[in-house]
């Protein structure tokens, strides 16, 4: 999080969820950074005097500091670029957005759903668990998930 913070203010100042916006774009949506991870990263750095942080309409604007710059410009201390193996093929599917509508559909099931439905929802999403692993396992579907249920 942190290089991918100092790598994007390189280009121009920007505000948190600017920041957010820009990692998810850089990645193909693979990588959603959450408020909960850029916030404490910026103050972190802010903290540590790489970046400072103004007040603009309301809104905080982040900038490099010139001490931030000189960081990410001194050629032995540039990191392994944050964003490389984080991009998504055109045709790969959004598994993020698939799951947010699963998580949807769970809540609605548990809500109002009788004890039965959940019964039945909690057989559903464990199977899809188990099913999920033996993709990575590459298995025949005769072994069970490496976690228990």
């Amino acid at each position: 999080m942190r290089a991918a913070v100092l790598m994007l203010l390189t280009d121009e100042p920007m505000h948190g969820y600017q920041l957010m916006q820009a990692i998810a774009e850089r990645t193909g949506g693979a990588w959603r950074p959450s408020p909960g991870a850029i916030y404490p990263t910026i103050a972190q750095l802010e903290d540590e005097g790489l970046v400072v942080v103004d007040k603009n309409g309301g809104r905080k604007l982040v900038s490099l500091t010139d001490e931030g710059r000189a960081l990410v410009e001194d050629p032995e201390n540039v990191p392994a670029d944050p964003f490389e193996g984080h991009t998504r093929e055109a045709e790969t599917p959004d598994l993020r957005a698939a799951l947010h509508g699963l998580q949807h559909a769970a809540r609605s099931v548990a809500v109002t759903g009788t004890d039965a439905d959940v019964t039945a929802a909690h057989k559903v999403l464990t199977d899809a668990k188990k099913a999920l692993y033996r993709i990575l396992a590459e298995d025949d579907g005769t072994t069970a998930s490496p976690e228990s249920d």
